[in-house]
């Protein structure tokens, strides 16, 4: 019997050419960051539905931010926009930062001071990602001051709206907010829509075990589940006692490398099902997983046969399809 579906809203809200409607189309429509020049302003509300990671549905508005559609939001429309909603991204122009432009960096904020409000007055535990956006046209050695900057004063912004009004959890909702510094230039992008991605996805922990027992089970140094269709970073499991990589960012640099070449085999007429890289130091299988997803999986034990690690994926290829495609979280299913 078909699962039903559950539907996730997801509000895309920043100051008009913030950027918004660049990212959503690089990760979801398969733009590449130099042809997002072409995109045109986002008038209203555009609504889209992404049927992402079997039954989840992400019902994405990108909200124009122009001040004339903004004051409609947090006036007649509050109630449509900011009901029921699971998470928010809120897009920052950093171009319009602390540093550049002071005065237009506090209409920034007031504004989303003002929508952080009625988000909570509509749904007090909605997830809040602000994306300190276009880093990259910030000098490499004033990224993380700037950076710092900008949270602190968000913070500062979500603490005085815990005071200003009644709320229940006020730790909770503290908590629910986090920043990120992203550019569509690099992988930052992908790390960002990850974790927004992670906050989304039903059976996160029991998913998260099942990679952890697929990993120990092929003695692989690191397992990594991707979405099929984004290609973003969905979790990943590493072998108990292994280094930390010194690439915090790998995944993400992955995510991006392999959707590009996907997209280039696309282009010719091709699809990539598996492929598969091997080295003096590792050897590592990208396969087609569920229906949904990709897995990788990294070994540098080269005693261990690549068939037995082919057949290793195909054997928990049911098990991990079962577990997403399902509407109630298994236990022990492996």
């Amino acid at each position: 019997m078909q699962a039903e579906q559950l539907k996730r809203k997801v509000l895309l809200m920043g100051q008009a050419h913030s950027g918004k409607t660049s990212m959503r189309s690089i990760i979801f429509a398969h733009w590449v960051a130099r042809d997002t020049r072409k995109l045109g302003p986002t008038t209203e509300v555009e609504y889209s539905h992404v049927k992402f990671l079997g039954n989840l549905v992400l019902n994405l508005w990108d909200c124009g931010g122009q001040v004339s559609f903004v004051k409609n939001y947090l006036s007649t429309q509050e109630k449509h926009v900011f009901s029921n909603v699971a998470v928010l991204i809120y897009v920052f122009d950093i171009e319009l930062g602390p540093t550049h432009a002071q005065e237009e960096w506090e209409t920034q904020l007031t504004v989303f001071k003002r929508c952080f409000t009625s988000l909570i007055r509509n749904s007090p535990e909605a997830k809040v990602f602000c994306l300190i956006h276009k880093m990259d046209l910030v000098p490499a050695n004033q990224r993380n001051e700037i950076y710092e900057i900008c949270q602190t004063q968000l913070q500062e912004q979500v603490q005085a709206v815990i005071s200003e009004i009644e709320v229940k959890h006020p730790e909770e909702v503290s908590q629910n907010m986090v920043c990120y510094k992203t550019s569509i230039w690099d992988e930052s992008l992908y790390r960002a829509w990850s974790m927004i991605v992670y906050a989304l996805v039903p059976k996160i922990n029991v998913l998260q075990k099942l990679t952890d027992t697929f990993c120990a089970l092929c003695d692989a140094d690191e397992v990594v589940l991707f979405e099929k269709q984004t290609f973003l970073t969905i979790l990943n499991s590493s072998r108990a006692g292994a280094q930390d990589h010194p690439d915090d960012h790998r995944h993400e640099k992955i995510s991006n490398i392999i959707k590009q070449f996907k997209l280039t085999a696309f282009r010719q007429g091709s699809q990539v099902q598996s492929m598969e890289v091997s080295n003096s130091r590792f050897t590592a299988f990208v396969d087609q997983f569920t229906s949904n997803t990709y897995v990788m999986v990294v070994l540098s034990n080269k005693s261990i046969p690549r068939a037995a690690t082919k057949l290793n994926i195909s054997l928990a290829r049911q098990k991990f399809e079962q577990l997403i495609d399902s509407s109630d979280e298994l236990a022990g299913v492996m």
